[in-house]
């Protein structure tokens, strides 16, 4: 059953202030293409341990212990591709949160920007880690109470 054009706008819209209010969290819920790349390397993990065993095989048949040897290391190698999660492109995040707790866009070139200040150690950094993460929850409750 297809969404009606309210639904389409709503659905839209929640889209949209999701990608506005957590673009990191956004981001990473596009991942339909990481599938595609998890599955193309569970497959060529897969291929290389097939051909790690019938290369094992190989060396049992013809007594040679070194063909055995590159057998198993393939295997390994190929179920350690299999496994492993393939590593993030050129995109990384979409944006940044500014230190006022609001979203923005990464900075050109993705560089990091400049002239952060160095954070004090110990109790007089503004308190605990906890309290600091509970007055940003509050602030941005307050701020965004109308939404």
């Amino acid at each position: 059953m297809p969404l009606s054009e309210h639904e389409q706008r709503l659905l839209s819209q929640m889209e949209q202030q999701l990608l506005n209010d957590d673009p990191k969290f956004a981001s990473a819920m596009k991942g339909s293409t990481r599938r595609a790349a998890s599955a193309g390397r569970f497959l060529l993990g897969g291929a290389g341990i097939l051909v790690g065993i019938l290369l094992l095989v190989v060396g049992v048949a013809t007594q040679q212990v070194a063909v055995g040897v590159i057998a198993f290391v393939l295997m390994l190698v190929g179920a350690g591709y299999a496994i492993s999660t393939p590593k993030r492109g050129a995109g990384g995040p979409v944006g940044v949160v500014r230190p006022d707790g609001t979203p923005g866009p990464r900075p050109a070139g993705g560089a990091r920007p400049t002239g952060r200040r160095a954070r004090p150690a110990g109790p007089a950094a503004g308190g605990s880690f906890m309290q600091r993460m509970e007055e940003r929850w509050q602030k941005r409750r307050d701020e965004g109470g109308g939404r």
